[in-house]
């Protein structure tokens, strides 16, 4: 993940937010597997949303969804920074070498293991991020109290898999692991513009949840990281999908 402005993000797990002004227009464990990839980019690996449905209104749950007796309402919050974070992808940088030393297992901290040379712009990259997929497969995850480690899935420091369009990070004062929400109104892009429509869709249809918090100091008390997936090109962070949205709604249900 990144350092919001991660978040300056990050969750626990890697740097996770990005500062840098982003493009005009427009990720922790969910209750069920995410869903199959979608048609948003049709070369495009990203996947989709958990579900088609249609964003909640703020003040209710989803439109036309039955609510449970006794079940808690979304609430209604505005205001909100949401800042995108991915999983970088080893194949599409192609930097110097750099070696990078750190953990092979997760129950282990600021390693000294070799874990091998990958270009420098990756590296970077998963610093920022948190995480990157290796051209072997395998992860090479990163946070700021546990360091560099290799591992079989994009993964908070709890041992969490972060999964797309699902993942999210928060300050745990304002919003608790395990909170869920959805993104009742996409806001603005930082330059005031709105984010792409088929960006703004498939942010809003996502069922999102609280899963990894920001490195402590970080993040805000009205800023949300949202994981979604593998970067899908060299020019990736150039694109509609690497974002920060300004004053977004989100209907949120406490757990």
């Amino acid at each position: 993940m990144r350092a919001p402005a991660a978040a300056a993000c990050l969750m626990l797990l890697a740097g996770c937010t990005h500062d840098t002004p982003q493009p005009a227009a427009p990720a922790a464990v969910p209750s069920s597997p995410a869903p199959p990839t979608p048609s948003i980019f049709p070369s495009n690996p990203l996947p989709p949303p958990p579900s088609p449905s249609p964003a909640p209104s703020p003040s209710s749950a989803a439109p036309g969804a039955t609510r449970p007796s006794g079940s808690p309402a979304a609430t209604a919050s505005t205001g909100w920074e949401i800042t995108v974070y991915y999983t970088a992808v080893e194949k599409l940088h192609d930097g110097r070498p750099e070696q990078v030393t750190g953990c092979r297992k997760l129950d282990c901290a600021h390693g000294d293991e070799d874990l091998g040379e990958y270009p420098e712009d990756f590296v970077d990259a998963v610093e920022e991020e948190g995480t990157g997929r290796t051209e072997s497969g395998r992860y090479l995850n990163w946070s700021y109290d546990i360091g560099y480690w290799l591992d079989t899935a994009p993964r908070d420091t709890n041992g969490h898999a972060l999964h797309p369009f699902v993942s999210a990070a928060a300050d745990p004062g304002v919003l608790a692991r395990g909170t869920r929400f959805r993104i009742a109104g996409c806001g603005t892009a930082d330059d005031g513009s709105r984010p792409a429509a088929r960006v703004c869709t498939a942010l809003r249809n996502a069922a999102w949840q609280v899963t990894d918090e920001f490195t402590p100091g970080l993040g805000g008390s009205h800023h949300i990281d949202a994981y979604i997936g593998e970067e899908t090109g060299r020019d990736f962070t150039g694109s509609p999908w690497y974002l920060t949205l300004r004053n977004a709604t989100l209907a949120v249900t406490r757990p």
